[in-house]
């Protein structure tokens, strides 16, 4: 019986009440109050059940969403440190470090106002932390032009070596560098930043002229990276859209243990690898399952993206999907179970894959299920994983692979937020500085060095025309 809504409450047709008798039409109220309470009640715990984003990947998420909770028992913590958690302060340095140290003493005593005179052992130590007054350097150079008294030709002086022919010393052109490619800012905002706290006359264009001279400086750093990729045994790879002077492109990352690689491509194909890799690559690369990477023979698929893939069949409307999707997120999250305690150091290798063993050989028969159910959801996808299923356990069959590519993701994450800020660059200069810059950011992070010191000392080298520090680890 289809009953018409009022304000979103269901109400008796009233051809229907008509023909009710007074307790008949009192009794139907009363049920349909009562189960539509239930259905909002049930609704409510499966809103509470139910995960964000459940197959999605975390980008697709705004970054500012907040879930919607529902009332809590009991009251809220308030913002803030909790009362009893440890205390964390800034530690005092030593007092021959400080630029300055300003004793003070008493002059009579509080109470009765009796002069003192003496000092205290122990002191009170306060240490206020203070920016210099930014002052701009300015050198200049005056190169003097002479006449030969003997036949007659002018010379003009030349700079000393290191001096550049611009007007930029080498600390502010890496340190436009670091705003534009590292802290993503644009050109404009830059220019700006310059201007207003370094006192520094600065035009948008002057900015791309440095950025021009910070790429040329860490070419030959990029490329000795980029040459030491075919020799590693297991990179971390991931790519993402991007674009150049409004065309579409991609960028990608491999990423070694103290090294990483970025570098764009105008299109995603498989032709892009051995560009990026070179043809002697024989390593292991966790990645996603896209195809691209299949000619790389030796692979591993990130279990963090299957387990996106299970969710999505859990959520499908189709029952057979979802009891597949359930048993395979059951024997996924053993996966990690075990994983865990291993990476701690808590388990040995070999107990970790005697435990993984009957896992494996129950997600291979859930996959086979999948692969025969005669249902369209469930056939490529089974067949896809259970063809290239040693791809799923190259982490079980080789220690020390990882069964997620986490770490690719965490490298490409501050090159999407840049690509959403700036919509991509405008020109091939300007993809050749970014994905030098993003080199060299990461790199560093991973080698724990000063981004700016090794811009500095690039760009140095590059205005003296020597060889530029390398990046290479151990060396």
């Amino acid at each position: 019986m289809s009953s018409p809504q009022s304000s979103g409450r269901l109400v008796i047709p009233p051809e229907i009440a008509a023909e009710m008798t007074p307790a008949v039409k009192a009794f139907v109220e009363v049920l349909i109050d009562h189960y539509e309470a239930r259905l909002a009640d049930l609704e409510s715990r499966i809103q509470k059940l139910t995960p964000q984003n459940s197959s999605l990947p975390p980008s697709t998420q705004h970054p500012h969403a907040k879930p919607e909770r529902g009332k809590r028992d009991g009251k809220r913590k308030k913002r803030g440190g909790q009362k009893g958690h440890q205390k964390h302060q800034r530690e005092l340095i030593p007092a021959e470090q400080c630029d300055e140290v300003i004793s003070l003493q008493p002059d009579a005593c509080r109470r009765c106002g009796t002069l003192l005179t003496g000092i205290d052992a122990a002191p009170i130590r306060h240490q206020v932390w203070e920016l210099p007054e930014i002052k701009p350097i300015v050198t200049e150079y005056q190169q003097h032009r002479l006449t030969c008294p003997c036949c007659g030709i002018t010379t003009c002086a030349s700079l000393p070596a290191g001096v550049p022919n611009s007007q930029s010393g080498p600390r502010l052109v890496a340190f436009t560098g670091l705003l534009m490619g590292h802290f993503r800012q644009s050109k404009r905002r830059a220019s700006l930043f310059l201007q207003d706290l370094l006192k520094m006359p600065c035009c948008p264009s002057l900015t791309v002229k440095m950025q021009n001279q910070v790429a040329a400086a860490i070419q030959i750093p990029y490329e000795q990276l980029k040459g030491e990729l075919g020799s590693q045994d297991q990179l971390f790879m991931d790519e993402s859209p991007t674009k150049q002077a409004n065309q579409k492109a991609w960028l990608w990352t491999a990423v070694a243990p103290l090294f990483a690689v970025f570098a764009i491509f105008a299109s995603r194909k498989g032709d892009a690898l051995p560009k990026l890799l070179g043809d002697s690559f024989t390593g292991i690369i966790n990645c996603d399952r896209a195809k691209m990477y299949w000619q790389a023979k030796r692979l591993q698929w990130c279990w963090a993206h299957l387990k996106r893939d299970f969710q999505a069949l859990i959520d499908h409307p189709d029952k057979q999907v979802q009891r597949l999707g359930h048993d395979l997120m059951r024997q996924t999250k053993l996966v990690f179970q075990y994983w865990k305690p291993y990476k701690k150091g808590e388990i040995r290798w070999r107990t970790f894959r005697r435990y993984m063993s009957p896992v494996r050989d129950e997600i291979n028969a859930l996959l086979l299920r999948g692969e025969f159910s005669c249902n369209k959801r469930l056939i490529g996808m089974c067949s896809e994983l259970h063809k290239h299923h040693q791809w799923l356990w190259t982490f079980v069959d080789v220690e020390g692979i990882e069964p997620t590519n986490n770490t690719a993701e965490r490298a490409l994450r501050p090159a999407v937020i840049y690509r959403k800020l700036s919509f991509g660059t405008q020109s091939e200069t300007g993809s050749r500085f970014l994905e030098r810059m993003l080199t060299v950011s990461e790199t560093c992070r991973l080698q724990n060095r000063s981004v700016y010191d090794y811009l500095t000392e690039a760009v140095t080298a590059h205005f003296s025309k020597q060889d530029p520090p390398t990046l290479l680890p151990n060396l």
